[in-house]
């Protein structure tokens, strides 16, 4: 049976296929949510999530299975295709469904949980993570009739088995060859969705692909908390320049696209706006270094404020260290760097222009009593004086009135 690819129309004999690949993350978890709800606004059949994840962020698994538990529509979880595993957060979402199936050589399991970095988590928290975790998934597992023990040892001691064990443990329902055997295995099935029996019928059922637009793939891109800080660095970084050396437009352009992208990640992260307003405080502290004699200072708060903020961004993840410490490094020396340039910029003296000439010498051309002209860097110039100069005296320039030079005799 082929799958048809097209806008959800509303028709009962169809079934939705929900494609679900690689790590669970908030762009993947907004695709997944909007999809159920599609299925459930258009009346269909039955949805299928057709699973293959490492694992992802706890926030984003949560909002999967709270999805798939509050379902008013059939939800079956389809390990798939051959060699792909339902890891971590996709062991809940696999017992969450109304029916869990697997293909041959998939596994499911490893669902002890770890930082955002793939790192151990402290002894102390990881205790009262892992409890929450076994709760979480043990209510589950008793709701949809599962082995609750087995869902335990899974999060505790990261057991993991193939899709025939999981059968026999009564950790999922089916193993299906593929998505035709699946239908076949699942048609006179009886389920209970909400407080209602139901009983499926799925031969002859049309399959509707539920496809990710633009907006997920970039989402499921960018919502990664380490790309997502990596553009607001970018676009900081982009920002600081223009504002340090006005009319380069290059640097504020790529800077305010990174912004926006980065922002755009933000709304499906769990930012924490002190770590926000910290790292804003940075940057107000390295421009006020281009006008501020500091000695240092200003930069050092900078750079305090940037590391603190950067730790404190995401709550609940964490962005890596092993990233995390060389961004601030390069951004830092950059802002500092800049601030440098444009503060000897700004204390130097002017070299061209009516501000270049104060303080040069001259030599009278015409008798200045009190208006003559005098040549200075290479021209002719009209200037004034409270004394009497005469031709081929040497004049110090002191100051200028619009076009006019205000001279004093060179002593």
């Amino acid at each position: 049976m082929g799958i048809l690819i097209f806008d959800v129309r509303g028709e009962q004999n169809s079934a939705m296929v929900i494609e679900l690949e690689g790590i669970i993350n908030p762009g993947t978890a907004q695709f997944a949510t909007r999809g159920l709800k599609r299925a459930e606004d258009s009346k269909l059949m039955l949805v299928i999530i057709r699973l293959d994840t490492p694992g992802g962020l706890d926030t984003s698994m949560r909002s999967i299975v709270k999805a798939i538990l509050n379902a008013s529509v059939p939800v079956v979880v389809y390990v798939a295709p051959r060699g792909a595993r339902a890891a971590s957060a996709g062991v809940m979402i696999t017992i969450a469904a109304h029916v869990a199936a697997m293909a041959p050589q998939t596994n499911i399991g490893a669902a002890h949980p770890v930082s955002a970095d793939g790192k151990e988590i402290s002894k102390t928290m990881s205790e009262k993570v892992v409890n929450d975790m076994v709760a979480y998934a043990r209510s589950i597992a008793k709701e949809r009739g599962r082995n609750e023990d087995w869902v335990e040892k899974a999060i505790r001691e990261s057991v993991s088995i193939t899709g025939e064990v999981a059968v026999k443990n009564k950790v999922v329902d089916m193993v299906a060859q593929d998505i035709d055997d699946l239908l076949g295995l699942l048609d006179g099935r009886e389920i209970v969705v909400g407080k209602n029996k139901v009983t499926l019928g799925t031969k002859g059922l049309e399959l509707i692909s539920f496809a990710p637009g633009w907006r997920d793939r970039v989402l499921g891109t960018i919502s990664n908390p380490n790309i997502a800080y990596i553009l607001m660095m970018i676009g900081l970084a982009g920002l600081y320049f223009e504002l340090a050396h006005p009319g380069a437009i290059l640097p504020g352009v790529i800077g305010a696209i990174s912004l926006i992208l980065a922002f755009f990640a933000f709304q499906t992260l769990p930012v924490n706006y002190a770590g926000l307003l910290l790292i804003a405080l940075a940057i107000i502290f390295f421009i006020a270094e281009i006008k501020v004699a500091s000695y240092g200072l200003l930069s050092l708060a900078g750079l305090i404020s940037l590391t603190l903020g950067s730790v404190m961004l995401f709550e609940n993840v964490r962005v890596s260290l092993r990233l995390m410490m060389p961004t601030i490094v390069l951004i830092g020396g950059f802002f500092i760097g800049i601030a440098f340039l444009a503060f000897r910029a700004y204390r130097t003296k002017p070299t061209s222009g009516m501000e270049g000439l104060i303080g040069e010498v001259g030599v009278v051309e015409e008798r200045i009593d009190p208006v003559g002209l005098i040549f200075a860097h290479g021209e002719y110039w009209k200037a004034t004086s409270a004394e009497v100069a005469e031709q081929g005296d040497k004049v110090r320039i002191t100051g200028s009135k619009g076009l006019e030079l205000i001279v004093e005799k060179e002593k």
